[in-house]
C-alpha cells in the first residue's frame, strides 16, 4: 500500500458532546482532523444511520468522504489511530441491486459522480435493498443496511488554497482553529477562515485571500507585528525601528493599504491606456494618435490631419486614433501615392491606346486604321495611289491594304492603288481613291446601293413608285481638303504644257496599239471585268477581227 509524501499530524480535539435530536450526542468538533493543500477531513465517533451522519457533515460545510485514491486511505488510517469501528464513507446504492462486476459494485458517491481510481471492498455477494458503504480499522469496505447505526463516519471539506503553518518561534506556541471546528497546533496546512492564536503576543491572525487571489495570514488592524514571527506578515522586508515593526517594499512597488502587503502602483490606477511607474508613483500615457485627457487619466483622439496639413498627398481622413490618405476623383492609391486612373492596362486594344474621360480609344500605328466595324482591330490602311508594302521576314510575305495590289515587278515591295473604275464597277460615273472608288449618277439619277442609280420620282406624280424606299440624293464628300489657289510660276506652266503633250502623245499611242490588238489573231486574250461588284479580274477569249463601232474597248 502506498503511503502519504509526508506524515500527518493527528489532531484530537474536546468531546464537546452535546444532545442532538432524539437524546444522541451532537459532536460540536470532529475527534481527529488532518488537512491536505485543498481538502481537509475529519473523523467523528458517534453512532448514527447514513442519513444523520451524513447531514451532520453538511453542516460542518462538507460531506461524508470520498476514497478515490490511496491518498485519502492512508488519511484514514492516521485519523483511526489504532481504534476499531466501522465508519461511514459517502457511497450510496441508487440501483435496486449491487453489481460486483463494477468497480463501485453500482454504488455512487454523495456528490453525484462515480469517479474513482481506487477500491478496496470486502468478499461478498449480490445484494438488493437499501445500502450503502463503510469502513473499518482494516480498510475494507463493506456493504452494510443504510438505516442501522455505524460507530462513526468520516467527513470531507475541500478549500480552493491553505495558509501554511506559521514557522515556529521558541516561546511561541500557536493554537489553530479550522471553520469546521478541528483545533490544534499540529497543522501542516490551514483552510481559509482558519485562525491562529498567539497567547505570548496577544496576536490572532486569520487565513485569509490577499490582494493577489492568493491566501496569506493577517489581521483586521493594518501594520506589521514583531518580525520574528512569520516576518511580520510583510510581503516584502520587515524592520522595527524604535520598537515599532513596520514594512517596506522593493523598488517599483509600494504597500498596500493593509500595511503588509506590496503591490505595484499601477495596480487599479485610473489610466485608459497605459500605466507607468515612476518612483513610488504612476504616470498614464495614451496610445499613438491620442493625447491625454485634462484629467490626466483617460484618452481623446488627436487629429492628425489638423496637426499636420500635409500629412496626405491629396485627401486626410482622420480616424480613430489614426488617420487614413485617400485620393481625388480619377485617381487611385498605388504604392502609398495617388496615381492617374488608366483605364488602358485592361483595354483590348490590338495596337495604341488613349485614356478618355471615362474611359479609353483604340488607336492605330501610322499605316494602319482602325476597322470601322471592331474598333479594338487595326487593319493596313494607305491614303495615296502607292505605299510600300508590309512585309514579314519570318513568313517571308507581303501584304497590302484593301483595294492595293504588290507590284511584283519592283524590288521595293510597292503597293500599286487598284482603279476599280476600269472594272466597270459604276451604272454611271466612277471616281477612283485610294484603295477605293465612289459612284456618281446622272443628272435626274441617284444611287440605289454602292454601285447602281435609280431615276428621281417627280413631285407631280408623272412617275408611279414602285413602293421601295428610295434614298435621296447624296452629294460626295471629298477625302481631303482641296488646296487653295495660287499663282502658278512662269516655270510650272511650261513643265504642264509639256505634260499635257507628252499626255497626248502617249494616248495616241494607246490608241493605236489597241486597234492593233483588235485586229490580232484569235488565239489573243483580253481582260474583261467579272462582275460589277467584284475586284476580281477574269480572262476570256475574244473573237477575231477587229472591234466595231459599237463595240466598248
Amino acid at each position: 500500500m502506498r503511503r502519504l509524501p509526508f506524515p500527518f499530524p493527528l489532531l484530537l480535539a474536546g468531546l464537546g458532546l452535546g444532545l442532538g435530536l432524539g437524546g444522541e450526542p451532537e459532536p460540536a468538533a470532529p475527534s481527529g482532523a488532518q488537512c491536505l493543500e485543498h481538502d481537509c477531513f475529519g473523523i467523528f465517533w458517534s453512532a448514527r444511520p447514513f442519513a444523520e451522519a451524513s447531514e451532520a457533515c453538511e453542516r460542518g460545510g462538507g460531506h461524508l468522504m470520498t476514497v478515490r485514491s490511496t491518498v485519502a486511505e492512508d488519511a484514514i488510517a492516521l485519523l483511526l489511530q489504532n481504534r476499531s469501528g466501522l465508519l461511514w464513507l459517502g457511497l450510496r446504492l441508487p440501483l435496486p441491486c449491487t453489481d460486483p462486476a463494477q468497480r463501485l459494485r453500482g454504488f455512487q458517491w454523495v456528490t453525484g459522480d462515480r469517479r474513482t481510481d481506487y477500491s478496496n471492498w470486502a468478499p461478498s455477494g449480490r445484494r438488493c435493498g437499501e445500502r450503502c458503504v463503510t469502513v473499518s480499522r482494516e480498510l475494507r469496505w463493506e456493504e452494510r443496511r443504510c438505516e442501522a447505526p455505524a460507530d462513526g463516519f468520516l467527513c470531507e471539506y475541500n478549500f480552493g488554497g491553505s495558509c501554511p503553518r506559521l514557522p515556529a518561534a521558541e516561546g511561541l506556541p500557536v493554537t489553530y482553529a479550522t471553520p469546521f471546528g478541528a483545533r490544534g497546533g499540529d497543522f501542516l496546512v490551514l483552510p481559509p477562515r482558519s485562525t491562529a492564536v498567539i497567547p505570548a503576543m496577544e496576536l490572532e491572525l486569520r487565513c485569509e485571500e490577499d490582494d493577489g487571489g492568493g491566501l496569506r495570514w493577517g489581521r483586521a488592524a493594518p501594520g506589521a507585528w514583531p518580525c520574528h514571527l512569520a516576518n511580520g506578515g510583510c510581503e516584502g522586508a520587515c524592520g522595527e525601528e524604535g520598537g515599532q515593526p513596520g514594512c517596506s517594499c522593493p523598488d517599483g512597488k509600494v504597500l498596500g493599504p493593509d500595511g503588509r502587503s506590496c503591490s505595484s502602483p499601477c495596480a487599479g490606477a485610473p489610466c485608459q491606456h497605459h500605466c507607468v511607474i515612476a518612483g513610488s508613483t504612476f504616470l498614464c500615457m495614451c496610445d499613438s494618435g491620442y493625447r491625454l485627457a485634462d484629467d490626466g487619466s483617460s484618452c481623446e483622439d488627436d487629429d492628425d490631419c489638423a496637426v499636420e496639413p500635409r500629412l496626405c498627398e491629396q485627401v486626410c481622413i482622420n480616424t480613430e486614433g489614426g488617420f487614413d490618405c485617400r485620393c481625388h476623383h480619377g485617381y487611385e492609391m498605388v504604392d502609398g501615392r495617388c496615381q492617374p486612373i488608366s483605364h488602358c492596362y485592361k483595354a483590348p486594344c490590338e495596337q495604341q491606346c488613349e485614356d478618355v474621360p471615362d474611359g479609353y480609344r483604340c488607336g492605330c500605328f501610322p499605316g494602319y486604321a482602325v476597322h470601322p466595324e471592331a474598333p479594338a482591330r487595326c487593319v493596313l490602311h494607305c491614303n495615296r495611289s502607292q505605299c510600300p508594302a508590309v512585309c514579314d521576314m519570318h513568313k517571308q510575305s507581303c501584304e497590302c491594304p484593301d483595294g492595293f495590289l504588290l507590284d511584283d515587278d519592283d524590288s521595293t515591295q510597292v503597293c500599286v492603288d487598284v482603279d476599280e473604275c476600269d472594272m466597270n464597277f459604276c451604272e454611271h460615273n466612277c471616281t477612283n481613291l485610294p484603295g477605293s472608288y465612289k459612284c456618281h449618277c446622272h443628272a435626274g439619277y441617284q444611287l440605289f446601293d454602292k454601285n447602281n442609280c435609280v431615276k428621281i420620282l417627280e413631285e407631280d406624280g408623272e412617275e408611279t413608285s414602285s413602293g421601295d424606299f428610295v434614298p435621296g440624293p447624296q452629294t460626295p464628300v471629298p477625302s481631303r481638303t482641296p488646296p487653295k489657289v495660287e499663282h502658278l510660276h512662269p516655270g510650272a506652266l511650261v513643265g504642264i504644257a509639256v505634260g499635257v503633250l507628252s499626255a497626248a502623245l502617249a494616248l495616241l499611242a494607246l490608241g493605236y496599239h489597241l486597234v492593233k490588238k483588235r485586229c490580232g489573231p484569235p488565239a489573243t486574250m483580253d481582260y474583261k471585268c467579272s462582275g460589277p461588284h467584284e475586284k476580281e479580274m477574269g480572262l476570256q477569249p475574244v473573237a477575231s477581227g477587229c472591234a466595231t463601232s459599237g463595240q466598248k474597248l
